[in-house]
C-alpha cells in the first residue's frame, strides 16, 4: 500500500480549477505573469474573460482580487509561494485576511522543491499564513488531493492559502482517497506504535518510506497525514500521538512556525507526553540545486526520518538505511 515509485499527471490543479470554473460561474482567476507555470493556461484560454493577467505587481493583484471577492466573486489568486507571502504581506492581511474575503491564494514551488535559490523558495509561507486570523492553510500531498482542494477551498467561505508542488505531479492516493478540510488521516497505522510520523504535502512519499523501513528494523510507525494545516485537526493527531513515544513531523518548509510549531503546540496545550523531533529546514537559507540534492542536503530526506526516530529512541545500533527506489521516467519517489 503507497509504495513508491508513484505515477504522475500534469497540471492537476489546472485542470481542477478549469472543471470547477466551468460550473461556477462566479470563480474568477489572477495571475501574476506566470501563467503557463501556475497551469492557468487551461482557464486563461479556454474562459478568458475571467481571466486576470495582472503582471509583476503581487501586491496590486491583492487588491484586485480583493476588490472582486467583495463584488462577489470566489478569486483564485496564482502565483509562486514566495511572491504572494513574503512579497504582498501587508496587503494579503490588510485587503484579504482582516475582512475575511473569499480569496484563495494558490503558492506554488513550495520550499526546497524550487532549483532557483532563496529568492524563489518559499521556506516560511506556511509560518507567514498561520499567523493571519482567518486564513486557512492547506497542502495537498498528491494530485487526488488537489482534485479534491480545489473544490474544498472554493466551498470554504473566506480566506485560503494553498501551496502546491509545481510540474509532474504524484499520484498516491486510490480514487476513494476522500479529502475534507480541516482533517487529517491516519495513512498507515501501527498498534503499539513507538513513532507517529506527521507530515503534509511533500513529505508524505517520504514519511511513508520511513515508516516502511522502520517497521522492517522493528519500529512501529504510524504515519499521518494534515493536509490542512490551519486550523491543524489536533484530535486526530493528539489521538496518533498518545502511547506513541516519539512523535515526527516533516515538513518542506523551516522548523519555525510550520508544521512542527502547530503539532508541537497542540500536543504541549494537551499534556501529551511523546517526545517531538521535527524535521525540516533548520532555519537556514538553502542554495540552487535539484529537489533531489537540495532535500538530501537540508535534511528532508527519508532518511533524515528515520534517523530522527532511530536516535529520539535511544538506539544504540546505527539508524536502518532507507533503500534506493529505481525511478523509471515519468515517476516520482521520495529523496
Amino acid at each position: 500500500m503507497f509504495d513508491p515509485p508513484y505515477p504522475t499527471v500534469l497540471k492537476p490543479y489546472g485542470q481542477a480549477l478549469l472543471a470547477l470554473a466551468r460550473e461556477r460561474k462566479e470563480i474568477v482567476c489572477l495571475g501574476g505573469d506566470l501563467t503557463r507555470q501556475t497551469e492557468t493556461d487551461f482557464f486563461r484560454d479556454l474562459i478568458p474573460e475571467r481571466f486576470f493577467n495582472a503582471g509583476m505587481a503581487e501586491a496590486n493583484m491583492i487588491g484586485i482580487a480583493g476588490g472582486l471577492a467583495r463584488a462577489g466573486h470566489i478569486v483564485f489568486v496564482n502565483t509562486f509561494g514566495v511572491f504572494c507571502t513574503r512579497r504582498c504581506y501587508d496587503q494579503i492581511a490588510m485587503s484579504i485576511a482582516y475582512p475575511n474575503l473569499n480569496v484563495k491564494i494558490v503558492g506554488f514551488m513550495p520550499g526546497l522543491s524550487s532549483p532557483g535559490g532563496p529568492s524563489h523558495q518559499a521556506i516560511e509561507d506556511v509560518a507567514l499564513m498561520r499567523a493571519l486570523p482567518n486564513m486557512t492553510v492547506v497542502e495537498p500531498a498528491d494530485a487526488v488531493e488537489i482534485g479534491q482542494m480545489v473544490s474544498a477551498i472554493a466551498d470554504h467561505p473566506g480566506p485560503v492559502y494553498l501551496r502546491l508542488k509545481r510540474g509532474e505531479t504524484p499520484v498516491i492516493f486510490g480514487d476513494d482517497h476522500a479529502l475534507k478540510l480541516g482533517k487529517a488521516q491516519v495513512l498507515l497505522r501501527k498498534l503499539g506504535g513507538e513513532v507517529t510520523v506527521v507530515a503534509a504535502g511533500m513529505m508524505i512519499p517520504a514519511a511513508l518510506a520511513a515508516a516502511r523501513t522502520l517497521g522492517e528494523a522493528g519500529v512501529a510507525a504510524t504515519v499521518v497525514n494534515s493536509p490542512t494545516i490551519k486550523p491543524l485537526d489536533a484530535e486526530t493527531i493528539l489521538a496518533a500521538a498518545r502511547g506513541a513515544r516519539i512523535v515526527v513531523t516533516a515538513e518542506n518548509h523551516t522548523i519555525v512556525g510550520g508544521l512542527g510549531s502547530a503539532v508541537a503546540e497542540a500536543i504541549a496545550e494537551a499534556g501529551v507526553s511523546a517526545l517531538l523531533c521535527r524535521v525540516g529546514i533548520a532555519d537556514r537559507f538553502a542554495e540552487s540545486g535539484s529537489r533531489e540534492f537540495l532535500f538530501a542536503r537540508y535534511g528532508l530526506s527519508t532518511q533524515s526520518i528515520i534517523n530522527a526516530a532511530w536516535n529520539a529512541l535511544g538506539r544504540t545500533a546505527s539508524a536502518p538505511r532507507a533503500p534506493a527506489i529505481e525511478t523509471p521516467e515519468g515517476a516520482y519517489a521520495p529523496v
